[in-house]
């Protein structure tokens, strides 16, 4: 079955009810996508099907035939010279000091890009509203709404 994977058109060997997320990470070795609690609740398997954030834990591979997925590794670019360009959010997550543990950072990012290029000015309570969905078991949330928000901010002053 082929996927295309942050740009890339891929052939996998999964049966058609594999969860996304092991496709990722074992066939493909796509690792930054986590599995937290392989029930779609916690958003550490987070990634982008057409844009949406979505729970790879609970996604069969057969549902993304012919959708674009993208994963942690494939939100930022690469410059003409070669170099890799962080995505907006994964540099306020650096900036703002978001991570602890990390574990559920890829996911928080992953909702975060989608949600910001919903909404690209949202205010403080939609950001909260946004990331509810995923848990930090360090209690980054003020941190990550902080990253969330600097986000908005640059795009409302650019």
């Amino acid at each position: 079955m082929e996927l295309k994977i942050n740009n890339a058109s891929v052939e996998v060997t999964a049966p058609q009810d594999e969860p996304l997320l092991w496709v990722l990470r074992d066939e493909l070795g796509l690792t930054g996508t986590k599995f937290g609690c392989g029930i779609g609740i916690c958003g550490s398997c987070t990634v982008h099907v057409d844009g949406v954030a979505t729970r790879s834990c609970i996604t069969p591979i057969s549902s993304v035939v012919d959708k674009a997925i993208t994963t942690i590794e494939g939100l930022s670019t690469t410059d003409e010279n070669g170099e890799e360009v962080l995505h907006p959010v994964q540099q306020a997550f650096i900036d703002e000091q978001v991570p602890q543990c990390s574990w559920c950072m890829s996911g928080q990012m992953m909702t975060a890009s989608a949600f910001l290029q919903q909404n690209p000015s949202p205010s403080e309570e939609e950001i909260v509203d946004a990331m509810s969905n995923n848990y930090c078991r360090c209690g980054c949330y003020v941190r990550i709404k902080a990253a969330v928000a600097r986000v908005a901010k640059a795009e409302v002053s650019a």
